[in-house]
């Protein structure tokens, strides 16, 4: 017999969210400085609360970094075929 969802623990609970409310609209116009004091709360303009996606390192190395790395003894060991 599976849980209700409502039951869940509240961690599991909690997504990702692309439209803020009013009171985050409103704390994200002040920390960009486009908020003025007595400003209207209503009709604020909607602000896109992306997700950040983890970028992909550099595996390309260039010709000099890969020619540094092997002249060390480290590199060289790491780059030399194991021996049999």
């Amino acid at each position: 017999m599976s849980l209700d969802r409502s039951l869940r623990r509240k961690s599991l609970l909690e997504r990702h969210r692309n439209v803020l409310t009013r009171s985050e609209r409103v704390a994200s116009l002040i920390e960009q400085e486009k908020w003025e004091q007595g400003q209207s709360p209503f009709k604020l303009p909607k602000i896109a609360h992306r997700k950040a996606k983890a970028g992909r390192k550099a595996v390309a190395k260039t010709a000099e970094e890969a020619a540094a790395a092997a002249a060390t003894p480290a590199g060289a060991a790491a780059a030399a075929p194991p021996a049999k």
